[in-house]
């Protein structure tokens, strides 16, 4: 499951935002597991060599988001609410409807932007 997990440091978005985005990715796509647990905060900051500070900040924003949930003493597990997974396709689709808004004010037509999307798309696949 570590190995699901990794982090760009040439990436200018912060590490514990790397952490949060792969987290929610792999639990709305079902690859975590409703109610299984987390890596120990710890344990993940040793694979990934990196502060448990930063390990901690992500799980705090995973948790407020409702994507995991602590129980005291056992660690962090996997909230698996389908809402989550609505929420963020939500969220997707809000961000290209801004994006096709700026698109319009540049003078992008709907077919270079259909375009666009479709290149973008299958460049994504080829990476997977």
């Amino acid at each position: 499951m570590i190995g699901e997990i990794s982090i760009d440091f040439r990436n200018r978005k912060p590490i514990y935002e790397q952490i949060v985005d792969r987290f929610e990715i792999l639990i709305v796509n079902g690859v975590l597991d409703a109610d299984s647990q987390l890596p120990s905060v710890r344990a993940l900051a040793v694979e990934l060599s990196i502060n448990p500070n930063t390990i901690q900040k992500a799980y705090s924003i995973l948790e407020q988001n409702g994507y995991i949930y602590p129980v005291k003493g056992r660690g962090n597990f996997v909230s698996g609410n389908e809402k989550l997974k609505l929420r963020k396709q939500e969220s997707v689709y809000a961000s290209l409807r801004e994006n096709v808004k700026k698109g319009q004010e540049l003078g992008i037509s709907c077919e270079e932007m259909t375009e666009k999307v479709q290149e973008y798309y299958r460049e994504e696949k080829k990476q997977e």
